[in-house]
């Protein structure tokens, strides 16, 4: 019994262990360069921010031992994935393409879901995405939003934000459908420790965003990018906004 329990404590798992990321704020610059570049159509000056958020996991190819996930599972601030929750693929550089591939495909849907929103044609304007960094597709509705707020904002005069700090996750795809993702509870404490005070959501992981929600941060669910859009307005106005 004792061999097999020092073998446990020593054996690597098949397991990430995940805390809170960086955020980037997609109506900004991101190390130097505009996250959302606009040509073919005037833009608007925005206020507020857009906060897309990230979880920070352990890489392909470390070593997650026992330890590790008894700690893991203890602790507030980071999770205990399954690595191929996390990571699709075999070799690391495998794993880089494929998370390279999924943002540019959330780049591209989250651009025609923006376009189409505004019913604005992809031949009279061109939009360019730039993200270091970071893979994967849970930035899609704030690109999408992001795009909106600078061509349009609110719709009537004002920002789409306004002027608060708005954070958020989900998967977009080209007609404005909001999917879920991994690591909510992460994303909201990366949010809060960034300044944001409102958090867009999939509905689909309310449950998962209220077990430890970061005290002060409001959740809104969304499931489409136009709720997504009406909630913002409703929340700039003071009308009624969803929660979870």
């Amino acid at each position: 019994m004792l061999a097999l329990l020092a073998v446990a404590a020593f054996a690597p798992l098949p397991f990430t262990v995940a805390q809170p990321g960086s955020t980037v704020n997609v109506l900004g610059a991101d190390r130097g360069k505009q996250v959302i570049s606009i040509s073919g159509s005037g833009t608007r000056k925005t206020t507020g921010q857009l906060r897309m958020t990230t979880i920070l996991a352990t890489g392909p190819d470390a070593t997650v031992r026992l330890k590790d996930v008894i700690s893991g599972w203890f602790a507030t601030d980071r999770a205990v994935m399954p690595h191929d929750s996390v990571y699709v693929g075999g070799t690391t550089k495998e794993i880089e393409r494929h998370n390279a591939e999924e943002m540019r495909e959330s780049q591209s849907s989250a651009t025609s879901a923006a376009l189409g929103y505004l019913h604005r044609s992809p031949r009279d304007v061109k939009v360019t995405l730039r993200l270091a960094d970071v893979g994967g597709p849970s930035a899609g509705l704030l690109f999408s939003l992001g795009v909106i707020d600078k061509l349009d904002g609110d719709g009537r005069g004002g920002d789409l934000t306004g002027g608060r700090t708005i954070a958020g996750t989900g998967t977009i795809d080209a007609k404005g459908k909001v999917g879920a993702v991994g690591g909510v509870p992460l994303k909201t404490q990366a949010a809060k420790r960034d300044g944001a005070t409102v958090f867009l959501v999939p509905k689909a992981e309310c449950a998962d965003a209220t077990a430890e929600l970061p005290k002060g941060l409001r959740l809104i669910p969304v499931t489409t990018l136009k709720g997504a859009v009406t909630a913002l307005r409703a929340l700039r106005s003071g009308g009624a906004v969803p929660h979870c």
